[in-house]
């Protein structure tokens, strides 16, 4: 029993690290009006990054046996660790869907910042792709992701006019 308090302490403190993981990833991001779309991709691929090497640390071998010597104690603070757990991996799914659905917008994202304000050519196509990930993601199709998403399109097209007007 001495064992297994020790080890339902370890996995205490990790449950209140990834609790804090969580917390951090849900809140609000600060950007800077004028960010683009780029930006975008670059938010996610970080959070997949960071997610994924969570996942790794916890299908780790030696968390492994420490999860499994607790179920062997019948431990309760497995039913916390499993929730978090479950948490994290869908996070982690959520992040690397949203990667791969934001890479099919980056070939728009140099045209968009280097093109002359006659940028209508790559518009269409643009959208299309946009409307394809608002259609097919399970989880990039929220309002939240999808205003975000518009919103740093817009900055670009505002930023590559702002630039073209100035060199004129």
């Amino acid at each position: 029993t001495e064992v297994t308090e020790k080890l339902e302490e370890v996995v205490m403190i990790w449950t209140k690290q990834i609790r804090q993981v969580l917390v951090e990833s849900e809140q609000i991001r600060r950007e800077a009006d004028d960010v683009g779309p780029s930006a975008e991709l670059e938010h996610w691929k970080s959070r997949m990054s960071s997610f994924n090497s969570l996942l790794d640390e916890i299908k780790s071998s030696r968390v492994k046996k420490i999860i499994s010597i607790l179920q062997a104690a019948r431990s309760k603070t497995l039913k916390q660790w499993k929730e978090l757990d479950g948490r994290i991996t869908i996070a982690a799914n959520e992040a690397k869907d949203n990667v791969r659905y934001l890479y099919t917008l980056d070939k728009y994202f140099g045209p968009l910042a280097n093109a002359s304000p006659v940028m209508m050519e790559h518009i269409p196509s643009l959208m299309n792709t946009v409307c394809m990930i608002y259609c097919t993601s399970p989880y990039y199709n929220t309002s939240e992701h999808m205003t975000s998403l518009f919103l740093k399109i817009t900055n670009q097209m505002i930023n590559t006019c702002k630039t073209y007007l100035c060199e004129g």
